[in-house]
């Protein structure tokens, strides 16, 4: 069978989901056979939604128009195309498009601006063909102009509260300054911002007149922004640039809010604080403010005038009242009084103060009151700690039944903020709660350095407190990481307020590496790797036995050097004064003889007195009424001598080599420390017969002292009285004398007859 002609049949793939209708396409025919018909199906287009066009004013005036195009493939070849129709020129304009394109633009040559026109877009394939809606229009109605500009702002002569506003359109549409136009103006102030700006209700405007814009504050400073709308229907323009003005000044008007409190010392200084109320009204912008006191003479004293919103002032003694008043070059507001209360002793009414960071600008302040029936309200008080000045204080008055406030704006973030509440009475101001807050936070910007100190086998670090302005929150803690090579790490908290930690336990020769790490609630900061090692012999022990030796040494040469140079005082000191044992009277003696018996330590030793020679004119014959050759012999002087500091005497003379053993008195000043005798010394005749007891050991202390009964004379006998020892110890008085090397030095003659 020949084959001569063939039919394809050609579906899109939706076919099953939705109608289509069929078109024939002729093709020709394959080689080598015959003719054939092809059949494919598809969808007819759909119309153009949302139409619309702009003219641009600007320096190429052209009109753009928009459209949403069809979503659905006809799956067959579709033309797009965008045409215009002038009604006065009968004018028609084709503008083909591809498939899937939105926009098309005009150019100028292409329509007339006060001109209506009609616009579509159309679709057409094999099926058929749609068009948009279609769009009458005035290229005029439809234009955006540029910003206007305001040219100046001035205020209206006698006029209070109004300004004129000076404007035109751009130098691309000068050439419209005759026709009328929609404005629309927003206005605000310093104090408000652009958030309080208002909008002045759209008028019909020609930029060859000025707007007046009235029913302003008197001498407020304003700031303005125009943009403008040929008809309703035509979009508005951008907003112009920034331009201000000035209305004309009035006196000030209204109340001030003010809050005032004594310094903590007893010093009577004033501080004052003020803001406007909501009433105030400043009416210029050079205003200043004036505190004065008003005197029981009713004249006013000036205690402060100041630009700003702080004064502080020394509490005038005598005076009456407090005002305060706000100046400008127009007048005076009225006074406003001052009433100054007293700082209450009583403890604080506020308690549990806490603030909360309030959408990173602000805070949320929350406090509890006790009950208290002379309670008025509470003051919140808040400023920067950096600066530390006081001209940036602010205050807000609030209820006694409120116990929370939010300070909405204005802080800083990563700066510290002083935040007090003070309660009211009806007679003074209680004592505040006060916190320091931040309203963002983050890890500081320091790490302190790390002081090391140590001791045994303990290591002390220590440092200083990081900068207010470096903090950037509130220090919660400081962790000191320290670590021996190979080991674990170990952890020590510190104390925020003492800045110190003790590392104990540890290992001597050994190094340890340590760092410390700095948070608040914002984030940590790690500091720099110190090294340490703790020695075997600690340097401060060895510094306090070092010393404890040196201390030693000094004392030992210190005693030696008194006893090479004092050792006299020394041996009196050691050695106490012992009478004759054999004949003692100090049975007799009273207590006020017997009191300088004995030398004292603490008293300065005397000069002794030295005897080379001494001649002595003493009778061979015995008797008692030959023997009194003085006058001044003691009533009894049968007690034995004190010998000179303790030291033997003997008699060399051979005159005095008889049976009875001489004696003899002397009377001088003691050697040691008694004081010297109001007259010469005196030699005393003696009738006692005391053995000068030669066969006792020899003893020699340091001194032997017999004080006469006035307290003033020291007595030493010596004699030639007879003795009661036999005739064998009597003949053979030289080794008694021996015995006494001193009275060597005593020679004894003869006295005369005469």
């Amino acid at each position: 069978m020949r084959v001569t002609g063939f039919l394809r049949l050609s579906y899109p793939a939706s076919t099953t989901a939705g109608r289509f209708l069929p078109a024939v396409s002729r093709r020709p025919p394959p080689p080598g056979g015959g003719g054939g018909v092809e059949i494919r199906a598809g969808f007819p287009p759909e119309p153009a939604k949302n139409l619309s066009c702009q003219t641009n004013l600007s320096t190429s005036i052209t009109m753009t128009c928009r459209w949403i195009p069809a979503q659905q493939d006809t799956h067959l070849r579709t033309e797009y195309s965008l045409n215009t129709m002038i009604w006065d020129s009968t004018k028609y304009h084709t503008y083909r498009l591809p498939a899937d394109v939105g926009h098309y633009v005009i150019p100028r040559p292409d329509f007339v601006l006060f001109s209506e026109m009609e616009i579509y877009v159309k679709a057409v394939n094999e099926l058929g063909e749609t068009a948009s809606a279609p769009l009458t229009l005035e290229p005029m109605s439809v234009a955006k102009f540029d910003p206007p500009n305001i040219v100046k702002v001035v205020a209206v002569p006698k006029r209070l509260g109004c300004l004129q506003l000076h404007w035109t359109l751009s130098p691309d549409q000068s050439w419209m300054q005759i026709h009328r136009f929609i404005l629309e103006v927003q206005i605000w102030t310093t104090d408000s911002g652009q958030q309080g700006e208002r909008t002045i209700l759209p008028r019909k405007a020609s930029p060859t007149r000025p707007l007046d814009l009235c029913r302003l504050f008197h001498g407020t400073l304003y700031f303005f922004r125009l943009r403008v709308q040929y008809k309703r229907s035509t979009p508005w323009s951008e907003w112009s640039s920034r331009r201000s003005g000035i209305t004309l000044e009035t006196a000030p008007t209204g109340r001030l809010d003010t809050w005032t409190k004594l310094s903590e010392d007893h010093v009577q200084k004033l501080y004052l604080f003020w803001k406007p109320s909501k009433q105030f009204r400043a009416n210029s912008q050079n205003v200043s403010y004036v505190v004065s006191a008003q005197k029981l003479t009713k004249k006013k004293l000036k205690l402060c005038h100041t630009l700003g919103n702080y004064c502080s002032f020394l509490l005038p003694g005598k005076a009456k009242k407090i005002y305060l008043q706000a100046v400008n070059a127009a007048g005076k507001s009225l006074p406003t009084e001052i009433l100054i209360l007293q700082q209450k002793v009583a403890d604080s009414a506020v308690s549990d103060l806490t603030v909360t960071p309030q959408d990173n600008a602000g805070f949320l302040v929350r406090w509890k009151t006790t009950d208290a029936s002379d309670l008025t309200g509470h003051v919140v008080e808040w400023r920067p700690l950096l600066p530390g000045d006081l001209s940036s204080t602010q205050f807000e008055t609030v209820d006694a039944n409120q116990s929370s406030l939010v300070i909405a704006g204005g802080a800083e973030p990563y700066k510290p903020y002083g935040i007090s509440v003070y309660p009211r009475f009806k007679d003074g101001i209680g004592f505040p709660q006060t916190l320091k807050a931040y309203s963002r936070q983050k890890a500081p910007l320091v790490v302190p350095k790390i002081n090391i100190k140590k001791w045994r086998s303990q290591v002390k670090l220590s440092w200083e407190e990081i900068p207010l302005e470096q903090r950037n929150g509130i220090i919660q803690n400081y962790k000191v990481f320290y670590w021996e090579e190979e080991g674990p790490v170990n952890v020590v908290n510190a104390d925020v307020e003492e800045r110190k930690v003790t590392l104990e336990h540890l290992k001597t020769s050994t190094v340890y590496k340590a760092f410390m790490m700095v948070s608040t609630s914002g984030g940590s900061r790690n500091g720099s790797t110190i090294t340490f090692e703790v020695e075997p012999f600690d340097p401060v022990t060895m510094v306090m036995s070092v010393t404890a030796a040196l201390f030693s040494f000094l004392l030992m040469v210190i005693f030696l050097v008194n006893c090479f140079y004092d050792h006299k005082r020394l041996k009196c000191g050691f050695c106490p004064d012992v009478p004759d044992p054999a004949n003692s009277s100090i049975k007799r003696w009273t207590s006020e003889s017997s009191q300088y018996s004995y030398p004292s330590m603490d008293s300065d030793e005397p000069d002794p007195v030295f005897l080379e020679h001494l001649d002595l004119d003493v009778p061979l014959k015995a008797g008692k009424e030959e023997t009194g050759v003085w006058t001044d012999v003691l009533e009894d002087t049968s007690d034995l001598g004190t010998s000179l500091c303790g030291s033997p005497f003997s008699l060399d003379d051979p005159a005095s080599r008889s049976d009875s053993v001489p004696y003899a008195t002397v009377v001088f000043s003691s050697p040691c420390d008694s004081p010297p005798p109001p007259q010469r010394h005196a030699y005393l005749h003696s009738e006692s017969t005391q053995p000068l007891l030669e066969n006792e050991e020899p003893f020699t202390p340091v001194c032997y002292q017999n004080t006469a009964p006035d307290g003033t004379l020291q007595q030493y006998f010596f004699g030639t009285e007879d003795s009661d020892v036999d005739d064998e110890e009597a003949t053979e008085p030289a080794s008694i004398w021996n015995d006494f090397p001193f009275l060597q030095a005593l020679a004894l003659y003869d006295a005369p007859n005469n």
